[in-house]
């Protein structure tokens, strides 16, 4: 294990949400960007259902965000005026705005997030080390793998997620159904990523790749065009975010990808069938991120980080690529709330 320590404090972990798009101004939901700190995602949005007498289910947020940050995000609220928004008093929680909107916010509405990041207790070799890897970091980008809190404290977000998709457990709460079974594409995902033997911007024939553009997927035949392009930052391979309706690719991958289904205990996607609720339409996401906006610095033993991911990538996975494994700087009892990410 590293030296290194990050989250020595919720100041040394800042996200700020970059919203998919603007609040209209009118409408039924309110948008309410809030600042918290030492919280989880669900904890605020309970206590804002509570401060707006609305239920807990009709409260909205694009995305969790660490319970060890000082985290700026927004949610939806149905029916509340902003003014009132405005005035809640919630423990760790600032109001910062609040604007009505046609819509409620559901998860994924979200382009970005940026990171202000402190890493701390670094050795003069580290420092170098990691001030090499930046430039072909940024260049390149980095296996764009889901961080360890998206599968929780022991590991079991995706056993339970398996647990909910074969019928073995019936939780009542289906926002709870949802994120389990995520962690469970989450782990599957990870496993092709892990099991590729090529790197996430090089192609071999039947590989679905997406265009960073458009967001349209295609699939590979010429590999040394394709191998070009993906140089060129134009495009990426993908990996399954597993449902009845995801992109499949042909040949070694996707015998590959069929071979770690059956490993992790995921039924054919024709079998599929999940509970109430819970959507599995599937979806292919890039093997690699890009982070953009980068910059650092160094202060004696720490480097602070400032950049730019997109929706879904993990700071934490880029710290690990810089620097290897990390120390959580908090106390042993606090840590990052389960599940949660950034």
């Amino acid at each position: 294990m590293s030296t290194a320590y990050f989250k020595a404090c919720p100041e040394d972990f800042v996200v700020d949400e970059i919203p998919l798009y603007p609040a209209q101004g009118s409408g039924p939901h309110t948008f309410v960007r809030v600042e918290k700190r030492m919280r989880t995602t669900e904890e605020v949005a309970g206590d804002l259902a509570r401060a707006a007498g609305v239920s807990r289910r009709e409260v909205g947020y694009a995305g969790r965000k660490d319970l060890v940050s000082i985290a700026r995000q927004w949610f939806s609220i149905p029916d509340l005026d902003p003014e009132l928004a405005s005035a809640f008093e919630i423990p760790g929680v600032r109001v910062l705005e609040a604007i009505r909107h046609q819509n409620k916010l559901r998860t994924g509405h979200l382009q970005a997030n940026r990171f202000a990041i402190w890493v701390r207790g670094l050795t003069p070799e580290l420092i170098v080390t990691a001030q090499d890897q930046i430039d072909a970091l940024v260049a390149h980008g980095f296996a764009n793998r889901f961080g360890a809190q998206r599968f929780g404290r022991a590991g079991e977000n995706a056993k339970r997620g398996l647990e909910i998709l074969l019928g073995a457990a019936r939780p009542r709460d289906r926002r709870r159904s949802r994120f389990f079974i995520s962690a469970l594409q989450a782990q599957v995902f990870n496993r092709v990523l892990d099991t590729r033997p090529l790197s996430p911007d090089q192609f071999e024939v039947g590989d679905i790749a997406v265009k960073h553009e458009s967001g349209g997927l295609f699939c590979v035949e010429d590999v040394a065009v394709d191998n070009e392009r993906a140089r060129n930052d134009e495009i990426s391979a993908t990996g399954p975010i597993f449902g009845k309706k995801v992109a499949r690719p042909l040949g070694v991958p996707a015998e590959r990808e069929k071979q770690i289904l059956e490993e992790c205990g995921v039924p054919d996607h024709e079998s599929l069938s999940p509970p109430r609720g819970v959507s599995l339409r599937g979806a292919r996401r890039s093997l690699r991120a890009r982070a953009t906006d980068f910059e650092h610095r160094v202060e004696g033993d720490a480097m602070k980080l400032e950049f730019t991911l997109p929706s879904g990538s993990y700071a934490t996975v880029l710290l690990e690529q810089l620097y290897g494994p990390l120390r959580d700087g908090l106390p042993e009892n606090l840590g990052s709330g389960p599940g949660e990410s950034a």
